[in-house]
């Protein structure tokens, strides 16, 4: 399985993070003042030049108001197809 940063399933992970920023109407500068990080910290793992690690992942997610468990339990339908 391939595990580096531009695997499907990572690919996938940012793909939708990124389209739920859109659907809250943020930019990344907006969405990096929620975080309380920079706008390159989103820009990275949008880009694809970082991973998140869980609890960022969580931390992502919940600024997102989405429920974390239900991203990934659509990531792992997703990879058993």
């Amino acid at each position: 399985m391939t595990r580096g940063l531009h695997s499907a399933l990572n690919e996938r992970l940012r793909s939708q993070l990124i389209q739920a920023r859109h659907d809250a109407g943020l930019t990344q500068v907006a969405l990096g003042r929620r975080l309380k990080r920079p706008q390159s910290y989103v820009s990275k793992y949008e880009t694809g030049e970082r991973r998140l690690d869980v609890a960022e992942f969580v931390e992502v997610a919940s600024a997102l108001k989405l429920d974390p468990v239900s991203i990934l339990a659509g990531l792992l339908r997703l990879r058993s197809r």
